[in-house]
């Protein structure tokens, strides 16, 4: 970047800095008497005649924009903590204090009641949940006070489902002294604590400590912020610093929640990320704050016209340099900035695993064993280990593949997510997300689970089959580079808690430019019973033959048959031959009992087909395999299974021509199939 656009850019930020440091955040909306004043926030203010019956309304503020508390879809809960500064500053007598200030959390902005009193929290219960930390400071036997200096929790209601006597603890809250809460909730735990004194430092042990799940509470989004009252009294509720942290759940019980990076705080106020453990802040002599407003309105003419001229140049450098970027980004795996999956320490990953317990083994295969177990830091995860034989070959390159591939640029809902890796001395581990049913291998082949049987409902498994077609069109045409999984069976389609599908191991995926050059042929990799002839054959992998392997897919889970019986029958000769015969219905897995629509069941066993066309050009794009899935119409498929002619190019066969008739007259097609050793006998 040319020097003087990185002074225009220097002084821009820096006179943005010095214009809004001391303005209010644009992420805080205020509503009622609340206002800002000396650097504070002001939610309500005395009575100039407290004799008199006019009162202030409540004063309240609120995050402008809902923060996600729970999530539906992954019926997941996240943690959070809040840190804040306050002070209520009483009248002279005969005047009576108000009501105290609370930290909100409502559904519904809308379902707050705009009368004064109650600390503006509402005074009956709502259909709309809230939760609030009350810091009261009148006495309401009504509402079972202990006295006007207590602490409490309410949740839906203003009448307290806990509270604590703050006068045993020695605080004070109508003192005029500044006193720091700090409030915590953990999901692992699902219990609420609350700490609260006068200095910075946060006391060791809790003055609240309730179990309460919010995940049974909270809606999806909620509000946070802060409301106030002073019902028929006249006190000044000011809030001075605010911090709030949302973060995925922690087992660890002495971590100290509130500690966080800046970029985790949803609300900082102020919003120098520096304020964090200091002595000044909001309450710094409010005369440096009125010199730098003074040279902001200086600097304001200049501002304008810098952020004009310099917002247009730093346009024009962001797109030149991402076309640069794009134009010469070298031949590898590009790496995200952000989310980049953490290097473990071996003996982190040997702690978690007991020592690569036997016991906790979860899945096994020819290059690596999967252990579950649990990391401080991310929670259960399965970890990924590879075989110790050959790392330097094979397994190396698979290792290497798999992790330069998820961390490359994977991020979807329907992908495992790598959540680490470890490469010490001769020990290879990748730390993937735990998926609690396991594979759909699993559920759909081994029926025992926990003593019971357990059967997939047909609702559940076009709901997987649907995860998996929009894992694999992300990869083909969604991606930043185009993959091609060349993996795809039930074994890698993980299964969360609600049966969501999640596609997994990169150890065999291949990672090519949307606009790819011609691939090379190799040795094919992948599982048999999965594998498209013509990549049998040719090795050459392409989308096609990932639309093969899940067609493959949809076949198994629509019947419940292996891709290959005992027998060496392969389940797509077995499906072609139904479908011969026109009774492709009676391929619906018995285990189902007939619950399922016989139209959709067909659709699916069709669009299965028609993924596992033996002749490429007649597959489906993932896209419009997923279509079909969805109730679109399914293209119309040939009589018998078609004929297919395919040449070798592994080097010692090269000279073949594999020719094969699977049903038909050979004459009807330029195309034959090659026969497999899965084939049916003459």
């Amino acid at each position: 970047m040319p020097p003087y656009i990185q002074f225009l850019i220097l002084l821009l930020s820096s006179s943005i800095f010095t214009s809004t440091s001391s303005s209010s955040p644009k992420n805080l909306t205020l509503i009622g008497s609340a206002h800002y004043a000396n650097g504070s926030i002001i939610l309500t203010q005395e009575i100039p005649n407290c004799n008199s019956r006019s009162y202030s309304p409540n004063g309240r503020i609120l995050h402008s924009y809902p923060i996600r508390f729970f999530n539906s879809s992954s019926n997941v809960t996240v943690s959070f903590s809040t840190r804040f500064t306050f002070k209520i500053t009483p009248p002279p007598p005969p005047c009576v204090s108000g009501d105290g200030l609370a930290f909100l959390i409502a559904s519904d902005p809308n379902s707050l009641p705009h009368s004064n009193g109650y600390l503006g929290l509402p005074d009956s219960p709502i259909s709309d949940p809230f939760f609030a930390i009350e810091l009261d400071t009148s006495f309401n036997p009504d509402l079972g006070d202990f006295n006007d200096n207590h602490l409490g929790l309410d949740l839906n209601s203003v009448i307290s489902v806990a509270s604590i006597d703050l006068t045993s603890k020695g605080i004070y809250l109508k003192s005029g002294r500044r006193i720091t809460v700090w409030i915590e909730y953990r999901d692992s735990e699902n219990v609420i604590r609350v700490w609260i004194g006068y200095p910075d430092s946060k006391p060791q042990h809790p003055v609240l400590s309730v179990p309460i799940d919010i995940s049974k509470v909270f809606k999806e989004f909620m509000y946070v912020g802060f409301s106030a009252s002073n019902g028929r009294g006249s006190s000044i509720h000011s809030i001075e610093k605010i911090q709030f942290h949302t973060f995925e759940s922690s087992s660890t019980p002495n971590l100290q929640m509130e500690t966080r990076t800046s970029r985790t705080c949803l609300i900082c106020y102020p919003e120098d990320p520096g304020i964090e453990g200091s002595e000044t802040g909001l309450w710094n002599d409010h005369r440096k704050d009125n010199r730098v407003l003074e040279l902001a309105f200086g600097l304001l003419f200049v501002t304008v016209s810098m952020i004009i001229v310099a917002s247009l140049l730093m346009v024009y450098c962001i797109c030149l340099n991402k076309r640069r970027r794009c134009r010469d980004r070298p031949q590898m795996y590009r790496f995200h900035e952000t989310e980049v999956p953490k290097k473990l320490k071996l003996a982190e990953i040997r702690l978690a695993t007991k020592g690569f317990d036997p016991n906790r083994i979860i899945g096994q295969g020819a290059s690596s064993t999967v252990y579950e177990a649990n990391l401080p830091s991310c929670g259960n995860v399965a970890v990924k280990r590879f075989s110790k034989a050959n790392q330097s070959g094979f397994l190396g390159n698979q290792f290497a593949t798999e992790l330069a591939t998820m961390v490359g640029c994977l991020r979807h809902k329907n992908l495992v997510q790598l959540l680490g890796w470890c490469c010490e001395g001769n020990e290879l581990v990748l730390v993937y997300e735990y998926m609690p049913n396991g594979s759909l291998d699993k559920i759909l082949h081994h029926r025992r689970t926990n003593n019971r049987s357990l059967t997939l409902t047909f609702e559940k498994r076009l709901n997987i089959l649907l995860g998996v077609s929009s894992a694999l069109v992300y990869l083909h045409e969604e991606c930043d580079r185009q993959i091609i999984h060349r993996d795809v069976k039930t074994c890698n389609v993980m299964l969360d808690a609600d049966f969501n599908a999640k596609l997994g191991d990169f150890g065999l995926a291949e990672v090519y430019e949307h606009s790819a050059r011609k691939r090379d042929a190799t040795l094919p990799a992948g599982t048999m019973g999965y594998l498209a002839p013509e990549y049998v054959f040719s090795g050459v992998p392409t989308v096609k033959t990932d639309v093969y392997s899940f067609g493959v897919v949809v076949l198994e889970v629509a019947s419940g048959q292996r891709p290959v019986n005992e027998d060496g029958v392969a389940v797509t000769d077995w499906m072609w031959d139904l479908w011969e015969k026109r009774i492709l219905i009676a391929a619906a897995d018995p285990k189902l009992m007939g619950r399922y629509d016989k139209v959709d069941m067909e659709r699916m066993l069709m669009a299965g087909l028609i993924c596992v066309h033996p002749n490429h050009e007649m597959r489906p794009t993932m896209k419009e395999a997923g279509r079909m899935l969805r109730g679109g119409m399914v293209p119309e498929l040939p009589v018998r299974k078609p004929i297919v002619m395919i040449q070798s190019v592994v080097p010692e066969r090269s000279a073949e021509m594999m020719v094969a008739r699977v049903g038909g007259d050979e004459s009807e097609t330029p195309w034959s199939t090659p026969r497999t050793h899965f084939s049916r006998g003459n």
